[in-house]
């Protein structure tokens, strides 16, 4: 099937319904890909979603949902209560369901004229309220969300009250089971101590039939849909324990030898597993909810009149200005026009100190103002946040799949078969080969079944995924899709930019030699004055200086400005001019040699005086290193990656540069087109490579590494260019992303190791009888919990984060 350009394609993210282990996901992801119109289907087992790319003009969430359904698993729905205003009559209301059941992913609407309120039934994640606000809008009403009824945490919570109940029940009714066990192998003088068959049946029965359902519906959907699955395994296993139990006992009555409590015992500790490894998996899963709760639902409009009107975040648009209070949340991305505050970004870049923001300052959706008053002109609201990016990135980096978890699906699509036939003859061999009595057959036959766990290999990659980006995510490095996690970890080499990456990328005045008799003040005052009105770095250099010293600035006149040379005017009647060494050799001033001895940036200051040209002053300035470059460069040797520094700086100061922070690869007077060639050779000899940069002229390198990285402080499209977003312009959590990843991958190669060493050897064991149906059940009820719970312990991992070495500033 041809993949169609992303740009013509259509995406859904569905929460699915009633997968239980690999082999659901990997029949469900198969069936999708094979349907007309679909041309590329993703199904995450921990996650229970489905992320799909279809060509519209051949498919649309219809088919997507018929192909679920035939499969036997459904799709999620929540419903949405809102308040709608004038439905004057049932001419409006007809509207209004007309409109909004055109919204794709509505699946059903019902409007209430009387009381004025609208119910949506949508298809989980598909359908944002600012979607059906605009379509009511569009019919010239107001819509106005009031809440939701069954959305996934509410629908959560319920599952898992029933889980607990259903649990409850089925232990009970399990417990004598337990009681007559402890009894048998506790010797022959409590041996006797046994039920009366018929109980055992009275409690069994309920136990098969009524909580052992699942199991049956789930083995059914799954061979209605092509496949079989980990339910296959349970109701054949406790079927064929139960069915031989029934059987002994309607031939023999109190003499027959029953094994209803390997059926009881095998579905109670199923259900116990299946809870606690959804508990577990929900656990992996909580960034995204973290992140989604972190956006206050209102916030506080400043009215143009001075007042405050409390309104929805839904209703917030770009130019409005709001009030935060101490303690709340900030509501929207934005600039502080009033006040100041300590803010604490902490759960977005990952930074745990407040930071000192003012008028001029941006702020976050989420983060805390934590001690003032504050207005925030908007900036960005909905999807062009940062917040709602941090979460599309997070989704995106949990919902694919890496190489080595496409691998597994393919052995866990004939895990099952495998398992059924690998009973078979377990059955036949004992049976008909070594003689055994058929009572011995079935029960070794039932225990290799139970004991297989297509779960825990389908379970081993995904979970700890999810638990590794969200916790890099954590520590404010977001990971743009899997296919990045995945080559991360072996990355061999990063190439740094040097403004604004390791530096701060704000040159400051760091020495100014006066060669006229004008005074220190009086040559700073005229060179800042020439640059009033430029908003170039070196200009806002001397401003910050003029303004730090209280030094009043002159009027200019007869402003010039000669590009890559510098600037001319006339400051109290007299001309000057500022610029670099290029600009007075054109005007017959030769600058005398000097040494940059901080390797800054040298700018010079001239004056046309009736006595001839005559240069005044010569200013140093300095893009200092940022405090943490040279730990970033000591940790990356660390994890044996080798830095380069590529700049388009001059040579000289990019190796003075990278001296000071102990990088032996360096290249200056870099062109944007240059940094990518350079990558380019890199690859071309073997090298992993990882761009790290903040600008536009970093672009071309970052799509052209293994890996782009780029500073969260730095331009939109650099950002939107690199796989890795840094929250925070830290470059030590560049060698955190990598830690990361490198951790992930290792969490998942144990998963893996110990789902393969648990099947390899618990199913001989189970065939040649070594193991009964219920201690079978149970080793398989915790095997997928213990891989999951390996997973979370990835939850714990922080950044390293050295300490400078105090040799930053230059």
């Amino acid at each position: 099937m041809s993949k169609q350009d992303a740009a013509d394609r259509q995406r859904f993210d569905l929460a699915i319904e009633g997968m239980t282990c690999s082999a659901c996901s990997t029949r469900l992801e198969r069936v999708l890909n094979a349907t007309d119109g679909i041309d590329d289907g993703v199904v995450n087992l921990a996650l229970e979603r489905a992320m799909i790319h279809t060509d519209p003009g051949r498919a649309n969430l219809d088919t997507v949902v018929a192909v679920v359904r035939r499969c036997g698993f459904d799709v999620c729905t929540e419903i949405g209560a809102f308040h709608v205003d004038n439905l004057a009559d049932g001419n409006a209301a007809e509207r209004i369901e007309e409109v909004l059941r055109a919204v794709p992913g509505v699946l059903d609407v019902d409007v209430n004229p009387a009381l004025e309120r609208v119910r949506v039934t949508a298809v989980s994640l598909m359908v944002p309220d600012s979607a059906l606000v605009e379509a009511v809008h569009s019919v010239g009403h107001r819509l106005v969300p009031e809440g939701s009824s069954g959305g996934q945490a509410e629908r959560e919570q319920r599952q898992t009250v029933r889980e607990r109940r259903a649990i409850l029940i089925a232990a009970l009714l399990t417990t004598p089971f337990m009681v007559q066990m402890a009894f048998m192998f506790a010797g022959e003088r409590a041996a006797h101590l046994h039920m009366p068959p018929w109980l055992e049946l009275v409690l069994a029965l309920p136990l098969q039939f009524g909580f052992g359902l699942r199991f049956y519906r789930g083995a059914l959907n799954s061979l209605r849909g092509g496949g079989a699955n980990m339910d296959v395994l349970v109701a054949l296993g406790t079927t064929a324990a139960f069915v031989y139990s029934l059987y002994q006992l309607l031939a023999f009555g109190d003499d027959a030898h029953l094994y209803f409590e390997a059926s009881a015992v095998i579905i109670t500790l199923v259900m116990i597993g299946k809870h606690l490894e959804a508990r577990a998996k929900r656990g992996t899963a909580a960034a995204i909810q973290e992140l989604l709760t972190l956006q206050p639902d209102t916030a506080l409009v400043r009215l143009p009149d001075g007042t405050v009107a409390e309104r929805s975040c839904r209703d917030l648009a770009i130019g409005d200005v709001v009030s935060c209070r101490p303690g709340d949340r900030i509501p929207t991305d934005g600039e502080i026009v009033r006040g100041e505050a300590d803010v604490d970004e902490s759960l977005i870049t990952g930074e745990s100190n407040p930071v000192a923001k003012g008028p001029g300052d941006a702020v976050t959706a989420g983060a805390i103002n934590v001690d003032g008053f504050i207005d925030i002109e908007i900036r960005a609201v909905g999807a062009d946040s940062t917040l709602a990016k941090m979460i599309h990135l997070v989704e995106n980096a949990q919902v694919g799949k890496p190489a080595v978890q496409r691998l597994v699906d393919r052995v866990s699509a004939i895990f099952v078969p495998t398992v059924i036939g690998i009973a078979i003859l377990t059955f036949c061999g004992t049976w008909l080969v070594a003689g055994a009595d058929l009572e011995t057959a079935i029960i070794s036959a039932a225990a290799t079944l139970v004991i297989a766990c297509p779960c825990a290999l389908g379970l081993a990659t995904p979970t700890a995924i999810m638990t590794g980006s969200s916790a890099a995510a954590r520590a404010g490095i977001l990971v743009k899709d899997i296919t990045t996690l995945e080559q991360a970890h072996s990355l061999t080499h990063i190439v740094f930019d040097k403004t604004g990456t390791l530096t701060e990328g704000r040159p400051a005045v760091a020495s100014i030699e006066r060669l006229a008799g004008l005074d220190e003040g009086e040559v700073l005052r005229i060179a800042a004055s020439l640059q009033q009105g430029s908003e170039h770095p070196i200009a806002v250099a001397f401003r910050e200086e003029v303004d730090r010293r209280g030094l009043k600035l002159a009027d200019v006149e007869h402003f010039k400005n000669t590009v890559s040379r510098g600037i001319e005017g006339d400051v109290d009647g007299t001309r000057y001019l500022l610029g670099n060494d290029r600009l007075f050799r054109d005007k017959n001033l030769d600058p005398p040699p000097r040494e940059l001895h901080r390797g800054g940036t040298e700018v010079w200051l001239g004056a046309s005086l009736p006595a001839g040209d005559a240069l005044l002053a010569r200013f140093e300035l300095v893009d200092e290193l940022r405090p943490t470059a040279k730990a970033a460069v000591d940790e990356l040797k660390t994890l044996r990656i080798t830095p380069l520094l590529v700049s388009g700086d001059v040579v000289s100061v990019a190796q003075n540069i990278a001296s000071d922070l102990g990088i032996d690869r360096v290249h200056g007077e870099a062109r944007p087109e240059d940094k990518a060639a350079i990558i380019a050779e890199l690859a071309q000899s073997g090298a992993k490579v990882g761009m790290v940069g903040d600008g536009v002229n970093d672009a071309p390198a970052l799509a052209q590494a293994t890996v782009g990285i780029a500073l969260g402080s730095g331009t939109n499209i650099a950002m939107e260019t690199a796989s890795i977003t840094l929250m925070r312009s830290d470059p030590r959590l560049v060698a955190g992303a990598i830690d990361a990843s490198r951790r992930t991958f290792r969490k998942i190669k144990q998963n893996l190791f110990w789902a393969f060493i648990y099947n390899m050897v618990g199913l001989p064991l189970a065939a040649f009888g070594f193991l009964s149906p219920s201690l079978a059940g149970a080793a398989m009820a915790f095997s997928s919990v213990s891989v999951v719970t390996n997973s979370l312990m990835l939850r714990t991992w922080k950044p390293k984060l050295s300490q400078a070495t105090g040799q930053s500033k230059r």
